[in-house]
C-alpha cells in the first residue's frame, strides 16, 4: 500500500502513542500473512475507535487491558496492552486494581492470569529502562 488513507495515519499515529514499538511489531508481524488484517486493525481499531476522542487513551487501555483479562484466550495481546496502559498514564497500582476487579466478573483464573502477565511485563520494562 504505497498510499495510506487519513484513517491510517490516524490510527498509527494512535498505535505508536499507546504501544510504541511493542505495536509497531504486532504489526510488522502480519504483512507477510495478512496485511489486510494489520491494515484493519490500525485503520478500525485505532484510527476510528480509538481515535473517537470520549474516553481518554487512558481510559481506553483500561477498558482494554479488562476486556483481554476478561477473554483468559488473548496473552500476547494483554501484554501488548498492559504496556499500553502504563505508556499512556496508568499507575502499576491501577493496573493492579482492574485485575483484581476482573477475579469477580471473569475469575480467578482470569484474575491471576492476568497478573502474572503484568509480572512479565514489569520485568520487560526494568529490562529497557523503563519505570514500572
Amino acid at each position: 500500500m504505497s498510499e495510506f488513507s487519513e484513517r491510517y495515519e490516524r490510527g498509527w499515529n494512535v498505535l505508536k502513542t499507546i504501544d510504541g514499538e511493542a505495536g509497531e511489531r504486532v504489526i510488522a508481524s502480519l504483512q507477510d500473512v495478512a496485511p489486510d488484517l494489520a491494515r484493519y486493525i490500525i485503520e478500525f481499531g485505532f484510527g476510528d475507535v480509538y481515535a473517537r476522542g470520549v474516553l481518554s487513551l487512558k481510559e481506553r487501555e483500561i477498558a482494554t487491558v479488562a476486556a483481554l483479562t476478561a477473554l483468559g484466550t488473548a496473552q500476547p495481546q494483554l501484554k501488548v496492552h498492559l504496556h499500553g496502559a502504563l505508556n499512556v498514564g496508568c499507575s502499576r497500582e491501577e493496573v493492579v486494581e482492574v485485575l483484581i476487579q476482573m477475579a469477580v466478573y471473569a475469575g480467578f483464573p482470569a484474575a491471576l492470569n492476568g497478573i502474572m502477565a503484568l509480572k512479565e511485563v514489569l520485568a520487560e520494562r526494568v529490562q529497557i529502562g523503563l519505570a514500572p
